[in-house]
């Protein structure tokens, strides 16, 4: 099927090398199949007439029947247009042209009935519609007997008679020739148990529908194909990657067992019990661990983690944690020092600032087998970090690596790969987990430790800011101590400064009495320590920060975040932030300031956040907002490669997806069954990735 559907898009008849520049340059496609895979985003249904009398201004387009009573020029210069008032049985409106203006004065006849298609506008009692489509009655009927495509196009496109008519013209003719062309690419068995239509019969009802419920088939093949595949891809990867990818065998658990009987600070969760159940069978295995932990913020992922570790270092070997920022780094070691201190365990701290004499005994250790837990950011990936037996690997927050930043840690033990455990505090929402950590093994920590307390979230207007102040300090007067957080403003680090120190002048103003910290991002390593310790101590009761403190430091004694413009950040940072909270045995507090006028989206967010405490529950609703490449960055999955489905709206087309390749590897898994001959076809046409990165998660 490739080499026809790699034809370029010159060739096709009406397109030619000149308009075939321009759609290269402006759409990205260049070939036969890439056109054809430029799906209508929307469709107009053209068997629908709305009265004038129906009208009302939430709809996006409308077809009308009406008779044209009078045609007029008005305004002079720039502000010149043709008017025409028309009328039918219920009312009458306005046609309106700004551009054109001769064209359609050679074309609109007075008395004369016309189907007028466009978005209805309401100016006082009266309707308008600018710039509609025009044509007699009798042809519209005759023609306009369907749904109309409608086709993302540009405006230097439109320059050159390419709007969504002049793609859809182009579309017929390259359905003309591509139809003979398109193979079937799901095998019989297939179709059949999910009740799909043909691939043929797809691609046309997608581009020219018939009628609605082929439309919504159509629809459903083609996301159902896209999912499979990329579901294929991942499983297949697992696979190979079980298969291939020995893991050293780590099951002695002598250490886990003094450190349950003699030093565990607090009872696990039972979801934490769970977890570690599910990665002691991976690390006594044989095979390479490759397992995702998602937890909400404060479930104890870090625990988990420790004590995945102590099973490696009991099995003779050594453990990493490699944190993406060195706040984290430093926090995670200050957390676990401790532990490692009660165990007699060698435990260090590499970041980009440590010193070169402690770089280098940290290296000498590293080798020699004394120091059993390295804990880092970048730092760990430089060459000269070489471990004697690195065999666990655990990241922290794992989409702000780059997959082959993480690549250079797996290969720090010849004779293993490492076993790898990424941890994530950004609950992920189960479809995008399934596609971007799809060949990972995925654990959940959704359980909060006994004790705590809820975290009470409110949404207060500009307004309320005396109420909030007398609030806060009411909780200082109970020796608690609050965070307030402002955020950043992209255009510059002046302004992101000027906003959190007019913040800091009028907290000092409001709180007289208070000691307060102030951190941002453009302070020194050391200076924003001092202040963050100082908050830490007792010292000062109000930290006024930027969003710096997101991922960071954890005070137990903090009740109250206060996040001032909170319509300006998003919900997974929201969530983040109030995580900051609710960390000791106080009830806690999280205040949302906000201006009054708000964005739908920010409405949205901000009453999220007010009615559930459920990390989840919140990564859905922002996935149903943003997207999933807005959420993830873009270059860590097959995420983009999607270009009908959408993980958002489609999760139960998902789940089928990945079912149905389950099935199919569970009793075909080299694909050598004549019946998934199309599968496999299809798998070898797909592009081949250089590198297996399966491997690294």
């Amino acid at each position: 099927m490739s080499g026809f559907f790699d034809t370029k898009i010159e060739f096709l008849k009406g397109v030619g090398p000149q308009r075939a520049a321009l759609i290269n340059k402006e759409l990205n496609i260049f070939t036969f199949g890439e056109l054809l895979q430029h799906y209508p985003f929307r469709y107009e249904d053209r068997t629908k007439f709305f009265k004038i009398r129906e009208l009302h201004s939430d709809m996006e387009s409308v077809q009308v029947i009406a008779k044209v009573r009078k045609v007029e020029l008005v305004g002079m210069g720039n502000k010149k247009r043709l008017v025409a008032h028309v009328a039918d049985e219920t009312g009458e409106m306005e046609m309106t042209w700004f551009k054109g203006i001769a064209w359609v004065q050679k074309n609109i006849v007075a008395g004369a009935a016309y189907v007028f298609l466009g978005k209805p506008a309401q100016f006082g009692r009266k309707w308008s519609i600018a710039h509609p489509e025009m044509e007699p009655l009798t042809t519209a009927n005759e023609k306009r007997n369907n749904f109309q495509p409608i086709y993302s196009t540009t405006e230097k496109l439109r320059a050159r008679f390419l709007d969504s008519k002049g793609i859809s013209k182009i579309m017929e003719q390259l359905l003309l020739v591509c139809f003979p062309h398109i193979q079937e690419t799901i095998s019989h068995q297939i179709l059949e148990q999910y009740q799909l239509i043909g691939k043929k019969e797809a691609i046309r009802q997608i581009h020219f529908p018939t009628e609605p419920t082929l439309l919504q088939r159509a629809r459903k093949r083609l996301k159902f194909e896209e999912f499979f595949y990329l579901q294929l891809r991942l499983l297949t990867l697992k696979m190979a990657r079980t298969e291939k990818f020995r893991g050293q065998v780590l099951n002695n658990t002598e250490l886990l067992t003094e450190f349950y009987t003699n030093h565990i600070p607090f009872e696990l969760t039972n979801a934490q019990k769970r977890v570690i159940r599910e990665a002691y069978v991976d690390l006594k295995s044989g095979k390479q661990m490759n397992r995702l932990i998602q937890g909400d913020v404060g479930s104890g992922k870090t625990m988990v983690a420790f004590i995945c570790a102590l099973i490696a270092i009991s099995s003779g070997a050594q453990a990493c944690l490699m944190a993406p920022t060195e706040i984290l780094a430093t926090q995670h070691y200050a957390g676990l020092k401790e532990f490692a201190d009660m165990m007699g365990l060698k435990i260090a701290l590499l970041t980009g600032s440590a010193k070169k004499s402690a770089r280098s005994v940290i290296h000498e250790e590293l080798l020699s087998g004394e120091l059993k837990i390295l804990i880092g950011t970048h730092a760990l990936l430089e060459d000269v970090v070489q471990f004697q037996n690195l065999a666990l690997a655990i990241v922290d927050e794992q989409h702000r690596f780059g997959v082959a930043q993480r690549a250079k840690l797996w290969a720090k033990n010849e004779a293993f790969i490492p076993h790898v455990l990424v941890m994530t505090a950004t609950p992920i929402p189960r479809t995008l987990a399934m596609t971007l950590y799809g060949d990972l093994d995925v654990s959940v920590i959704d359980e909060m430790p006994a004790g705590r307390k809820p975290i009470q979230t409110v949404h207060r207007y500009d307004k309320d800011r005396l109420k909030v102040f007398g609030f806060i300090n009411e909780e200082i007067k109970k020796g608690r101590q609050v965070y307030i957080v402002y955020p950043l403003i992209e255009e510059s680090e002046k302004m992101d400064l000027k906003n959190v120190m007019d913040g800091y002048e009028s907290i000092s103003r409001a709180f007289p009495n208070y000691p307060i910290s102030i951190v941002n991002g453009s302070m020194k390593a050391d200076a924003k320590e001092y202040e963050m310790q100082r908050f830490v101590k007792g010292e000062t009761k109000i930290m006024v920060a930027t969003t710096v403190i997101e991922v960071g430091v954890n005070v137990p004694n903090a009740s109250v975040m206060v996040i001032e413009n909170a319509e300006r950040f998003g919900l997974s940072q929201l969530h983040q932030l109030r995580g900051r909270v609710g960390r000791g045995a106080e009830q806690s507090y999280c205040i949302l300031m906000s201006k009054y006028e708000l964005s739908k989206d920010s409405r949205v967010r901000l009453e999220t956040m007010v009615r559930t405490n459920d990390g989840f529950e919140i990564a859905d609703v922002d996935l149903r907002l943003r997207g999933p490449g807005d959420l993830m960055g873009t270059q860590q999955s097959g995420i983009t490669d999607l270009l009908i489905a959408d993980l958002s709206k489609d999760a139960a087309i998902l789940t089928l997806a990945r079912d149905a390749a389950q099935q199919l590897l569970a009793v075909d898994p080299e694909l050598t069954s004549p019946e998934n001959a199309p599968v496999l076809r299809q798998v070898k046409q797909q592009k081949k990735s250089a590198v297996n990165w399966s491997r690294i998660s």
